[in-house]
Formats: structure tokens, C-alpha cells, sequence
């Protein structure tokens, strides 16, 4: 197979080179969704009782706050190449590029601010010992 049409490569059309690592990507943050999401229900379900105290208590251990980060991580970056592969075959135009950086602008302040809830609540949770 040739690189296309004369013209296609006088213009740089065809192949960017990157479907195959956008692809892998989505494909490794579906997995580790489906891991971190399956410990997050297990976690859950092994909790003595569900009130504030219990929930915030066990998420200031590192041994729930680092997978919830990296659950919530693997989840806004799948979301997010999910839905940019959609706007790049359904949009064309400006449209197609105000909806890129909307995107953009979601995930990222959307990610940092479930991020953020998970640290303080990590990082401010007793651990059981009452201060005196």
C-alpha cells in the first residue's frame, strides 16, 4: 500500500500516527476501571456500617484513599478519551473545537475537584484515637 494520493500528502492528510496509542489507552483505563471499581464495592460491602464517622474514618487509611484517587483518575481519563473520540468523528468546525475545550475544562475541574473531597477527608480523618 502507498501514503495515499499525491495531493493527501502535499496537504499532510491520513494516518496522525496516534489512534493505535489512544486506543491501548482506552483499553488499559477500562481495565483498571473494572479492578478499582470491583475493590471499591468489596471495600463498601466490608465496612461494619455505613454512617459518617465509619466511612470518613476508613477513608483516612492510605489503603482506601490511594485506590479512590487512582479510581477517580483512571475514570475521568477514560471519560475523557471516550467522549473526545465522539466529538472527533461527529463535529466539524469551530464547534468541534469549543466542544474539545469544554471537554477539557469539565474533566480537568471535574477530576480536581473529586481529587480534592477524597485528600481532605483523607488527610483530616481521625484515626480513631480521640484528640485530647
Amino acid at each position: 500500500m502507498g501514503n495515499g494520493t499525491e495531493l493527501g500528502r502535499v496537504r499532510g492528510l491520513g494516518s496522525a500516527k496516534e489512534g493505535a496509542h489512544h486506543w491501548w489507552a482506552q483499553r488499559v483505563t477500562a481495565g483498571s476501571n473494572l479492578f478499582l471499581t470491583l475493590w471499591f464495592f468489596v471495600a463498601l460491602v466490608r465496612l461494619p456500617a455505613y454512617d459518617f464517622d465509619t466511612v470518613h474514618t476508613w477513608l483516612g487509611s492510605p489503603w482506601a484513599a490511594i485506590p479512590l484517587v487512582l479510581l477517580v483518575l483512571s475514570v475521568f481519563y477514560h471519560f475523557r478519551l471516550g467522549l473526545q473520540v465522539l466529538i472527533e468523528d461527529y463535529q466539524h468546525g469551530a464547534s468541534r473545537v469549543a466542544l474539545m475545550l469544554l471537554l477539557n475544562f469539565f474533566t480537568f475541574g471535574s477530576g480536581a475537584i473529586a481529587l480534592f473531597a477524597i485528600l481532605k477527608v483523607a488527610f483530616t480523618a481521625t484515626t480513631g484515637v480521640p484528640h485530647v
